[in-house]
């Protein structure tokens, strides 16, 4: 096979580009190369030979009776013996002889068969990734650059920015790494395939990939919140009554669930029922936390969730973090209260309804049910609200929103100056704690010396 020929369907073999890019990238190559030798106004045009291997390059002059211009111009005569049919006032393609190409243009020719190669390998990862964004890839850490890595993915490299990585995980070069293809960008140095492992999406697909019964759509994943590295809550639900959806996900022994932990390196997922009852929702997604009873105002989209006193941390979460993933999850504005504050608050509503004559707790409770949890509350609630409990009217309704002003104010007051008085401490204790530290004692020495 002639070498040229042989190279090309090497480099269409090796690349898994199209015989006919790498043809075409050859013959701009030579028809670049002979205008810069020839010169730039000349109209040539380049054609590769499947037969004889070889570029073979012509230039077009017109035919002409009596040359004018010997650039652009042949005589009738000569034209006939390359082709006897031509007329006077054609264009015909004289052959250039190629053999003299210098070692310049040789290496423009070259330079220009590289660069086409490399865009056509662009065009062939871009049209193999666009329609993958979306999905779950692997690869091999290869490098960093300016905080993010770059993974070989095979065909193509990608990168994982650093808003996109898991704070907790670390890699090196050659480590495998999965994650999802969060887009692919048509950039100018070639397709930019972008991968993310703190995206939700990543989350949702792991249990697509782990559980049939979600890629079946017999379970689907209603919503999910998640703070990568650390806790995600998702809520499912099941189109079919003899699947649970909780169940499925979790699988035998919690094998399911444990892969995408695994996966995940450790990161704790709470998996949920959905429910179209928001309050019953909004209990679940606060698990494992008991929840004692629910107050709803559907107007502000928020819920008053009371617990016994002693889950009350377990409810809130590290530094808030189950109520915080609960609120993301389910769309609710969620304020946890425990047991022995509502009952705090109850007295304190019974104490400003007592203002009217037998009012006092029942009716105290009859607020709280209507979403009424604070004395400011109860100070701002509509007259015709209060006047409808059982002996109300609009002058009781009145004093009550007055003494509950009254008492609002005194609340605050007194929580002002009981932070005053924590943070007057603080700050003695932390000058004492400076103060000892300057004389090389430690507060206890210093307290013991005076």
């Amino acid at each position: 096979m002639i070498p040229l020929k042989r190279e090309i369907d090497q480099i269409a073999k090796d690349k898994g580009i199209n015989r006919d890019v790498i043809i075409g990238a050859v013959e701009e190559a030579m028809r670049q190369a002979a205008r810069r030798k020839f010169g730039a106004e000349k109209e040539i045009e380049a054609r590769f030979n499947e037969e004889s291997g070889e570029v073979e390059l012509f230039e077009f002059r017109t035919v002409v009776e009596e040359i004018v211009d010997a650039d652009t111009q042949v005589l009738v005569g000569r034209a006939r013996e390359l082709d006897p049919e031509v007329e006077i006032g054609d264009e015909i393609g004289v052959k250039l002889d190629a053999s003299s190409f210098g070692r310049i243009l040789a290496q423009t020719a070259k330079q220009v068969i590289i660069q086409r190669v490399r865009d056509a390998e662009r065009e062939i990862v871009y049209d193999e990734y666009k329609d993958r964004a979306g999905e779950v890839v692997n690869g091999i850490v290869r490098r960093f650059e300016k905080g993010s890595l770059i993974v070989d993915l095979g065909r193509a490299e990608a990168v994982l920015p650093a808003k996109e990585q898991v704070m907790r995980e670390s890699y090196r070069p050659g480590d495998r790494i999965r994650a999802y293809v969060l887009d692919v960008n048509k950039a100018s140095k070639g397709p930019q395939i972008v991968l993310s492992r703190a995206s939700m999406e990543f989350l949702t697909k792991l249990f697509e990939l782990e559980v049939p019964e979600i890629y079946e759509k017999i379970v689907r994943i209603e919503s999910a919140s998640r703070e990568p590295g650390v806790r995600s809550k998702i809520a499912v639900a099941s189109r079919d009554s003899d699947v649970d959806p909780v169940g499925a996900c979790v699988g035998m022994k919690g094998s399911r669930v444990q892969s995408v932990v695994q996966e995940l390196r450790g990161e704790r997922i709470d998996i949920v029922p959905w429910s179209p009852d928001a309050a019953r929702y909004v209990c679940s997604a606060l698990s494992p936390a008991q929840v004692s009873k629910v107050i709803i105002d559907e107007g502000e989209k928020s819920m008053d969730v009371i617990v016994p006193d002693d889950q009350l941390s377990l409810a809130i979460g590290r530094r808030g973090q189950n109520v915080r993933l609960a609120v993301q999850l389910t769309g609710w504005k969620i304020d946890i209260k425990s047991e022995s504050r509502m009952r705090e608050i109850a007295q304190w509503l019974a104490e400003a309804v007592s203002v009217v004559e037998g009012w006092g707790e029942p009716e105290a409770e009859i607020l709280l049910q209507q979403g009424i949890t604070s004395l400011d509350d109860l100070a701002r609630c509509p007259v015709e609200l209060l006047a409808q409990l059982p002996g109300g009217d609009e002058d009781g309704a009145a004093a009550v929103k007055e003494r509950a002003a009254v008492l609002a104010e005194e609340q605050r007051r007194r929580e002002e100056e009981e932070a005053a008085a924590r943070a007057a401490e603080e700050a003695r204790l932390a000058a004492e704690a400076a103060e000892a530290a300057a004389s090389g004692e430690t507060p206890a020495n210093a307290e013991h010396a005076s």
